[in-house]
């Protein structure tokens, strides 16, 4: 694949990336190297290997899912910076008349 300036300001819209020509001059190299080492992966002989999901065995270490007591509600209130009637108060973030 042809790595041109045109390609990497294509690429660069893209991601919506806003790129100057200094920039889009740097990476020209970098993206010539990366397409040209992911192309010599292509030419390893790998007839006979047996195919691996992942490198390492590995199991679920997730905790199992119990239900828990959780904090009562003035435990909870007294970690709050601001509360109010029993409730968080926290800034309004939407105005209103939206």
């Amino acid at each position: 694949m042809d790595v041109t300036p045109d390609l990497v300001r294509h690429l660069a819209d893209l991601s919506r990336l806003d790129l100057d020509e200094a920039e889009v001059e740097r990476i020209l190299p970098e993206l010539r190297s990366l397409l040209a080492y992911f192309e010599s992966l292509g030419e390893l002989e790998l007839e006979g290997l047996e195919e691996l999901v992942r490198p390492i065995d590995s199991e679920n270490v997730l905790r199992s899912d119990e239900p828990a007591t959780g904090l009562e509600q003035t435990e909870a209130l007294a970690l709050a910076p601001e509360r109010e009637n029993g409730f968080f108060k926290l800034p309004r973030v939407v105005e209103e008349g939206r």
